[in-house]
């Protein structure tokens, strides 16, 4: 325990599915932990069960592709906690169906919340980041970024770029001791793993229950995609940067 202590974490997507695992996990550790969600979350029921725990976290409500939204709330987080020294960008959707039927309003819709919202996050936060002496960001990206899915060209598009924005940031900011990593689960049971499954399957494309035990052995749990962004963003992961750590039970090693 304590692997956050002293740290301040904001986590994108913090109210739900691997994001909530994440902020429940970064609190038990010790971090000051700041939720960003969209309004109509659980964000605030999040971390009223935090602080009453012994913990200690706060909402900010945003929509991470709106530029002054994410702004507001990394302000006001800061104000709140001091500067961020940890940051998970979390936050990010699915978009299922066939590439010929995929529309240039979902392919906008997916490309603002997977990568503009990591971007704008990220831009936000670094300067108080570096001023503080450095940090750890971390991005969820996914099996994904690799291995291309059928019926899912966008959201794999969009992963791959999750790959090269952390790889990209760890370059460009190592020199002022900031670490950049990806944590790329496979399929999660989460709501969001559930209901991409279930697009999948009504495409027809082969996710049954003995396929995915077949690729994975499994379903990831939301906690251990927690743990892997954990130690990315903990200490003991000092020399670790640029990386991309995969929570597949050995799906991208096949």
């Amino acid at each position: 325990m304590g692997r956050l202590t002293g740290k301040v974490a904001l986590i994108t997507g913090g109210a739900g599915g691997c994001g909530l695992a994440a902020t429940e996990l970064f609190a038990k550790e010790g971090a000051k932990v700041a939720i960003i969600d969209l309004p109509g979350s659980q964000g605030e029921l999040v971390a009223k069960r935090i602080n009453a725990s012994g913990g200690l976290a706060c909402f900010f409500p945003a929509d991470v592709s709106v530029a002054d939204q994410i702004q507001r709330a990394v302000r006001h987080a800061e104000e709140c906690f001091g500067p961020i020294t940890v940051l998970l960008n979390h936050a990010g959707t699915i978009a299922v169906g066939p590439f010929l039927e995929t529309t240039e309003a979902e392919w906008d819709r997916l490309m603002s919340i997977n990568v503009k919202g990591m971007f704008l996050t990220t831009q936000a936060v670094l300067p108080g980041m570096i001023a503080a002496g450095g940090g750890s960001i971390v991005c969820t990206s996914s099996i994904s970024a690799v291995v291309g899915t059928p019926m899912e060209v966008l959201y794999c598009t969009t992963k791959g770029a999750c790959h090269m924005f952390a790889r990209s940031i760890a370059v460009e900011y190592r020199d002022k001791n900031i670490r950049s990593n990806a944590v790329c689960p496979g399929f999660i049971a989460t709501a969001h793993g559930h209901r991409e499954i279930d697009l999948l399957r009504s495409h027809g494309v082969d996710v049954s229950n003995e396929s995915i035990s077949a690729m994975q052995g499994g379903l990831c749990e939301p906690e251990e995609v927690a743990a892997a962004a954990l130690f990315l963003a903990s200490d003991d992961a000092s020399f670790v940067n640029g990386a991309h750590l995969f929570v597949d039970n050995g799906y991208t090693a096949i």
